[in-house]
């Protein structure tokens, strides 16, 4: 294994590794497991009860964090028409339609980080699955971007709107917000998250469904979570 940088190793040593913590106090643990000079994002794991290779277990979604990720998103809207002025008065910032697959496809061009498509560009868009799959910005009608109602997509994009996936092992990586947005904000997100995570527990899932959780900052360690106690203050 690669070996740790001594700021690294410094920080780490103020997190008990055998310890849950709870979530006001690990909001007020978290700067202090940081040296980068940068904003960091704040980002939670949880792992989920779940076998994501079952169809009925797949736990997706999206939502409106309350404080935002503190992100600047560049959204791309495939559209034409009244949907793509529509598009661009929501503040997307580009629109098109073939003209923008055609750029992606011969120019490689992914200066933008979502996308969005009214359902009847997605025969168009369809082309663009290999390149945009993999990636995680392919137009998904499941998480609301695939849509006639450009305008709130759009909206909700700029706000701050989180999509996620279950990965393979069963875990779901989301971002939360930003060092600097402070305890108060950042416990807002956390439980907004975890209210709809929640609200998706597959009716098949058995046992334990949210079995662990840990928050971390971009260069910072793990903190372990008392899912006990998050879960109590989520159900409030």
């Amino acid at each position: 294994m690669p070996r740790r940088g001594k700021k690294y190793r410094k920080v780490i040593e103020k997190v008990d590794r055998l310890q849950r913590y709870g979530l006001e106090e690990a909001l007020e643990l978290l700067p202090n497991t940081t040296f980068a000079k940068f904003d960091e994002s704040v980002d939670i794991a949880v792992r989920l009860g779940v076998n994501p290779r079952h169809a009925d277990q797949m736990v997706r979604g999206a939502t409106v964090l309350p404080h935002g990720t503190g992100k600047t998103i560049r959204v791309l809207v495939f559209a034409k028409g009244d949907k793509a002025k529509e598009a661009e008065e929501a503040g997307a910032d580009y629109v098109g339609a073939e003209d923008m697959v055609e750029k992606i496809q011969k120019e490689g061009w992914l200066d933008f980080d979502k996308a969005i498509s009214t359902p009847d560009m997605m025969g168009l868009v369809g082309r663009l699955g290999r390149v945009l799959g993999p990636r995680g910005m392919m137009p998904n009608p499941k998480v609301g971007t695939v849509t006639m109602d450009v305008q709130k997509a759009v909206q909700e994009m700029k706000a701050g709107r989180v999509e996620f996936r279950v990965e393979k092992a069963g875990i779901v990586h989301a971002p939360v917000g930003r060092l600097s947005f402070g305890a108060d904000k950042l416990k807002a997100n956390v439980l907004a998250l975890m209210d709809l995570l929640l609200k998706l527990k597959p009716s098949t899932a058995k046992g334990t469904y949210v079995k662990s959780m840990t928050l971390s900052s971009t260069m910072g360690p793990g903190i372990k979570l008392d899912t006990a106690q998050v879960l109590a203050q989520v159900s409030k």
